[in-house]
């Protein structure tokens, strides 16, 4: 696969997309009053819009809805403020293991926020810091 193919399918162009776009460099003749477009891709054809998801699970059952939302791409910030603490601890438990299986991502937010995210989301950066220490953290 060479750097074109690989950027076209970054950008999820397929590939008749791609050559209709590229037909302008090909020897074939084009009909008359249509102008070939050359290299350009239209980047904002190409974006997909980017959902987050919000979850305030009030009991564990409801943990299965935000593991389908990881199945399906979605990052999701999880609020266990209305969960006892024992559930709150399964749904940790339920969510770490689905974004183990799907090679994603977990992170705290607050003491009882936190953020699960699919493997093609990249999540950086710390807030801990602004966590106090003596924090009743249901995350530590």
């Amino acid at each position: 696969m060479n750097f074109m193919e690989r950027v076209m399918m970054f950008f999820g162009i397929n590939e008749e997309e791609r050559q209709g776009r590229f037909a302008a460099d090909s020897d074939e003749e084009q009909p008359s009053g249509v102008r070939g477009r050359g290299n350009v891709v239209s980047l904002h054809s190409a974006q997909k819009q980017v959902r987050v998801m919000l979850a305030e699970p009030r009991s564990f059952d409801e943990v299965q809805s935000i593991a389908d939302y990881l199945k399906n791409n979605r990052t999701t910030v999880v609020s266990l403020q209305r969960l006892p603490k024992d559930e709150a601890f399964r749904v940790i438990d339920f969510l770490s293991g689905t974004v183990y299986a799907l090679n994603g991502n977990i992170s705290k937010l607050s003491p009882e926020t936190i953020i699960v995210s699919p493997s093609n989301v990249d999540i950086q950066g710390s807030i801990s810091e602004l966590i106090p220490d003596d924090a009743n953290d249901l995350l530590r």
